[in-house]
């Protein structure tokens, strides 16, 4: 496992050597996204490190353009976009090789009356269900695989061309080609050691079968920062790829081919740090590993909002596209929702429903909440997918679209019990905002289909 980057006292040390003159204190957003503020370093070591800071809490109430909207209890122009607290958590403090003169911390969130945590953010809903797994006596550990489709335009042009007609940094299918991904081993050599400078684990990159995709993958961890890491190296990838005049989309889907996923790893660990769902039962599954795994599997589709968060994700479910579209589960099989994988203290479950686009405290917390599900109902496991998963006539699908799993999420018991009233629907109205701005919106496909036409 990473250690913590630096500490305290280290930064002491580098901001009054000037090594370090910057410090970034950010909070994550509902899209997964890092924002918040750079403090000059002294003052953030005199003032902010014993006080926090804060941070308008419509950060937690605005749509992907930062536009303010309505439907949000915490925060709206009639409770006056007031702040909330921002907390520093210092076990997260790093240096940022990629910004030089920088470091790094994340932030948990508070109400300014002391009232307690922000339930609706997505460090604290993890968190929770975390607490709801240690009752348990169990410990939840997960590794995210981020695909990305890296284009040699910048952010900047690939803008003023309104996302047309970019080049991709290569021209045909890398995937596990060393030739084709050596066109780009530069940014991907930058990326992986200036994450590993970070404080994260680096393990591979590999192409992937899109023009231009790529994959860099991490050691697993402990739930929290497996998301903590995830978060950081996503920002972190596209601003070095922006120093590098080039761009990065995380997009579920793209283009028409293949769509960028976020396949998560996941097991659980008992008090002794030994796999609970290591076994004797099928596929060599433990009882809690078969209760998990059912788990998963009944609260898909309920909770798939957390999985899929956007209109674009729910474009990736294609048959025979390794986006999975039925939920089934089998060993080694990468037409399922869940893959089982690995050997020994060292098996896990593979979720393939996630995109690229997913906030990774939500998902995790999401399958914490499905395991949890499975366990405490003592749910049986369906039989394993030895076959074609997307032609089995007979298995649930992931929803097909946005509206539908919004439309699971809001009336889900199980999302209710797990998550509460209050965060059901704060994220029920962020998807009933991006449903309503899609719905406003007028596309190329109709404008091609229908300006002459019809």
């Amino acid at each position: 496992m990473s250690t913590v980057p630096l500490t305290l006292e280290e930064l002491r040390v580098a901001v009054a050597s000037g090594e370090i003159d910057t410090v970034v204190l950010a909070l994550v957003d509902m899209q997964g996204r890092l924002q918040g503020k750079r403090f000059h370093a002294p003052f953030f070591l005199d003032q902010v490190v014993a006080n926090g800071s804060e941070g308008c809490n419509y950060l937690l109430a605005v749509d992907v353009d930062m536009n303010t909207v309505d439907g949000y209890a915490m925060s709206s122009w009639e409770r006056g976009y007031g702040d909330f607290a921002m907390v520093p958590d210092l076990t997260t403090l790093r240096r940022t090789p990629w910004q030089p003169g920088s470091a790094l911390l994340l932030a948990d969130l508070r109400w300014l009356d002391d009232t307690g945590p922000v339930v609706a953010s997505p460090r604290q809903i993890l968190r929770r269900q975390l607490d709801r797994l240690a009752g348990h006596g169990l410990t939840a550990y997960a590794g995210t695989e981020l695909e990305f489709v890296l284009f040699r335009d910048s952010y900047e042009d690939a803008w003023r061309r309104g996302y047309r007609e970019l080049t991709p940094a290569n021209q045909y299918n890398v995937d596990y080609s060393l030739l084709g991904t050596a066109r780009v081993e530069p940014l991907l050599r930058r990326i992986r050691t200036e994450m590993a400078a970070a404080g994260l684990t680096p393990e591979s990159a590999k192409g992937e079968c899109n023009l231009g995709q790529h994959e860099i993958a991490f050691r697993y961890d402990e739930a929290v920062r497996c998301a903590d890491h995830h978060v950081i190296y996503k920002n972190g990838a596209k601003e070095i790829a922006a120093q590098e005049g080039m761009s990065i989309t995380f997009m579920a889907k793209p283009n028409a081919r293949e769509g960028n996923s976020c396949h998560i790893h996941f097991s659980l660990r008992d008090s002794d740090g030994r796999s609970a769902m290591l076994g004797d039962g099928p596929a060599h599954l433990s009882v809690t590993g078969q209760r998990v795994l059912a788990g998963l599997l009944d609260t898909m589709r309920e909770l798939s909002l957390f999985f899929a968060p956007n209109i674009n994700s729910y474009k990736r479910y294609q048959p025979d596209s390794f986006a999975p579209t039925a939920l089934r589960w089998g060993t080694d099989n990468r037409t399922c929702a869940l893959r089982l994988v690995g050997h020994g203290q060292g098996m896990r479950v593979e979720n393939r429903v996630p995109g690229a686009d997913v906030n990774p405290y939500l998902a995790i917390a999401a399958l914490v909440a499905g395991a949890l599900h499975g366990i405490e109902r003592e749910l049986e496991l369906p039989a394993e997918c030895t076959g074609n998963a997307y032609d089995d006539p007979d298995a649930e699908r992931v929803p097909g679209t946005l509206r539908d799993a919004w439309g699971l999420w809001k009336s889900s018991e199980v999302a209710r019990a797990a998550f509460g009233d209050e965060v059901v629907a704060h994220y029920a109205n962020q998807a009933a905002v991006e449903l309503a701005a899609f719905d406003a919106a007028v596309t190329d496909w109709e404008l091609i289909r229908g300006f002459e036409r019809l």
